[in-house]
């Protein structure tokens, strides 16, 4: 079933658009950050300011613009479709009718949305290598806090930041998927999800909140980021992996129980 899931989500244009978002949003940096002439001496700033350093820097700028909105949006995209579109077509009591069990669809609804959110976040970093590493070269990655990493060392690192980005997305796909089994309307669960998702962040910029900020889906995001800081840390990625694991427990344990107590087939 998995493998049917994945043959209609390869010919759906929705398909296409997100992941080509994935594809020309770091294509889209490179020509901005080019043209843009940024110094190219700098070795303070952002990411984006030392982008020019290096090929490696441009998937780096990348997958820190793109992890707190666009990647949020592609992802809630796949999950919040996954179980609502098929109430909305009509098709999910004829998907329910055959051999089925309810918690096979289930499974293999979120097993795609989670191979379909891997997939684009992936996308992001290998593209903006290929296109960074043409327009600058293949040179050491020089880090905001004037780190300095060799170009095997960077890779392995930017690898493990893609895992970690994709895992905090997890999330925010059980949040979607939560509610693609609630309504009948997609876009009320992707909605939903980026609405829950931007107030998160929103409460996280407020510093008076104290330790709460610690407990919100988003808080532990950008922890990445710390594998190229002056020296590299990683306890804070240790625990946005810990924190997400509650939330996903959650959502998906309550997609479970109203699912099952839904009236589909009258």
């Amino acid at each position: 079933m998995i493998r049917v899931e994945l043959r209609k989500q390869a010919f759906r244009m929705r398909t296409y658009i997100a992941l080509g978002l994935m594809i020309g949003v770091p294509i889209l940096i490179t020509l901005a950050v080019e043209f843009g002439r940024r110094p190219r001496g700098g070795e303070q700033g952002s990411f984006f300011d030392l982008a020019t350093r290096s090929g490696i820097n441009v998937p780096l700028a990348a997958l820190s613009a793109t992890t707190t909105f666009l990647l949020v949006i592609v992802v809630a995209l796949f999950a919040g479709g996954a179980i609502a579109e098929e109430s909305n077509w009509g098709s999910l009591r004829y998907l329910l009718l055959r051999p089925i069990s309810r918690n096979r669809l289930l499974a293999s609804k979120l097993a795609v949305a989670c191979i379909m959110a891997l997939i684009a976040t992936i996308l992001i970093p290998i593209t903006g290598l290929i296109a960074g590493t043409i327009a600058f070269g293949w040179h050491p990655v020089v880090t905001p806090n004037l780190g300095y990493f060799s170009q095997g060392d960077a890779l392995g690192r930017l690898a493990l930041a893609t895992l970690y980005v994709a895992w905090c997305m997890t999330g925010v796909i059980a949040l979607a998927f939560m509610i693609s089994t609630m309504t009948d309307a997609s876009l009320g669960a992707v909605a939903g999800a980026v609405g829950i998702t931007i107030v998160s962040e929103i409460l996280n910029a407020i510093d008076s909140l104290g330790t709460v900020r610690g407990w919100l889906i988003t808080h532990y995001w950008h922890a990445w980021e710390n594998l190229f800081a002056n020296p590299p840390t990683t306890s804070d990625m240790v625990t946005g992996v810990l924190l997400q694991i509650p939330y996903v427990v959650v959502f998906l344990g309550f997609a479970w129980w109203w699912f099952h107590r839904r009236d589909i087939l009258s």
